[in-house]
């Protein structure tokens, strides 16, 4: 089948991507920026790649005309910028509009579990879009999941966070609200198995896995398979906002996704019915099982994609190209430089820095630097790294974002994404046996000024030592 698969480069997609290639389908991926999608060259050689932003209707489709299927998995979270419910609705239609012109078979989308009559906006807005497809000419399947549990899913990341540093928790009301949490496994192959079934097309179905638990029961058994005890405490006086400030600060979480979170999760979100489950003879996970097939990818070094990566986490106001060109007039720079290196050996140290290896000099400074940015309603440090020696373009870097990662011209270019009087780059470059790192900051007003030449001390010790550890390899 030819398949066009939107948001190849989000959480779903990404796990959805390389089973849609192995069962021998012709997929091409629909992304904003080619050099976002995080996969390795040979997935990349296997699959067409098209340039295609759904907040706008290009001059000529580039859409096959002849595809069967079409994925839609773009949702928003939360938006730095403008109403996302407004964006969504957009998107969908400009989606629409663009596949009418061809001769699809099927639209499939993955939707959130919207059986309670007071909606949150996150999940009226989900429902909203898939109106719109369903409203359209063209066959459509909904799968509608809640929570999603899975090596780098923003649930998952999010109790593992609680569970792993509050052993004591005092926590709002919303975590009795029940939800029946569902395996990635389950997710992919319920996407993979309506595949044009008959029996799925026109139709909506819920998914879930075998159990419905409490937040608070999800919490007391996460610590239950870590090996450990946890006590949970709750109390009636925590307003959404102040939930939302306590989830921003303890977990990896940004401070917009931290509202949607805690506003959708006052909402229950259980599946009404198994009909697909039986249609396509699907077992479900239990959240114990899914729990530890999680730790399982996480031990291997072999998580395919995390939410920390999706745009959402950060602070970007806008396309990665945006910020990619750093300024040259109105900033100061620190520039250092270290000769004599084994440009092999600093290159792979380069492709290791941040998360658990850390920043190579002095991390107790970066991370009393990212405490402080947390208490501010900054990222912190808590993103970490999604994969332990490899770097995409588009990746979280703890509180930076990788604007540039190319190992054959062995440049790394990152954007800090805390909260600055300013905007802040840090740039590596190997040319030759030489080492060169650049940081750029264009201050913002005389704060911006006052605090770059505040840390000036601290960078002279900070940037040296660790341009020289990275250089040892």
């Amino acid at each position: 089948m030819k398949i066009l698969l939107t948001g190849a480069n989000g959480y779903i997609g990404m796990r959805l991507l390389p089973q849609l290639v192995s069962m021998g389908h012709e997929v091409y991926c629909a992304v904003r920026d080619p050099k976002r999608l995080s996969i390795n060259e040979e997935l990349k050689n296997k699959v067409q790649i098209i340039t295609l932003d759904f907040l706008t209707i290009p001059a000529k489709n580039p859409i096959p005309k002849d595809l069967d299927v079409a994925y839609y998995l773009i949702h928003s979270m939360s938006s730095n910028k403008g109403d996302f419910s407004e964006m969504e609705t957009k998107c969908a239609k400009n989606f629409i509009s663009l596949l009418e012109e061809t001769n699809t078979k099927q639209i499939i989308y993955l939707s959130g579990i919207v059986n309670e009559e007071k909606l949150s906006k996150h999940l009226m807005s989900r429902k909203n879009v898939e109106d719109l497809l369903q409203s359209s000419k063209l066959p459509t399947t909904v799968l509608r999941a809640g929570i999603i549990v899975g090596s780098g899913s923003a649930s998952f990341e999010i109790i593992r966070d609680l569970g792993e540093k509050l052993p004591i928790m005092i926590t709002p009301r919303w975590v009795n609200t029940k939800s029946q949490p569902i395996a990635i496994r389950n997710v992919i192959e319920y996407l993979t198995g309506v595949l044009l079934h008959p029996e799925c097309l026109n139709d909506s179905f819920d998914i879930g896995g075998l159990d419905i638990l409490t937040y608070k029961e999800m919490l007391h058994r996460y610590a239950k398979n870590r090996g450990f005890r946890n006590w949970i405490f709750t109390v009636p006086i925590m307003t959404p906002r102040l939930s939302s400030y306590w989830l921003n600060f303890v977990t990896s979480t940004s401070y917009p996704l931290a509202i949607s979170l805690v506003n959708s999760m006052k909402t229950e979100v259980i599946a009404k019915d198994q009909r697909l489950q039986k249609i396509l003879k699907i077992k479900p996970y239990s959240y114990d099982q899914a729990i530890q097939m999680a730790f399982k990818r996480i031990e291997q070094n072999s998580v395919v994609s995390s939410w920390k990566d999706s745009m959402v986490s950060g602070r970007l106001e806008k396309h990665l190209r945006g910020y990619i060109q750093v300024p040259q007039y109105g900033v100061l720079k620190d520039t250092k430089q270290i000769d004599h290196i084994d440009p092999e050996k600093a290159l792979n140290a380069l492709w290791k820095i941040g998360g658990n290896q850390g920043w190579y000099y002095a991390n107790f400074l970066w991370k009393l630097r990212g405490y402080l940015d947390k208490l501010s309603g900054g990222v912190g440090l808590r993103r970490g790294r999604t994969h332990p020696d490899k770097i995409y373009t588009g990746d979280s870097l703890d509180f930076w974002r990788v604007l540039l990662a190319d190992k054959k011209e062995k440049r790394l270019l990152l954007f800090a994404e805390m909260k600055l009087p300013g905007e802040a780059w840090l740039e590596f470059k190997i040319e030759g046996n030489k080492m060169y790192q650049t940081a750029t900051f264009r201050p913002r007003g005389l704060w911006g000024r006052m605090y770059w030449y505040i840390l000036v001390p601290f960078h002279f010790f900070i940037f040296r030592g660790m341009i020289r550890n990275i250089a040892k390899g």
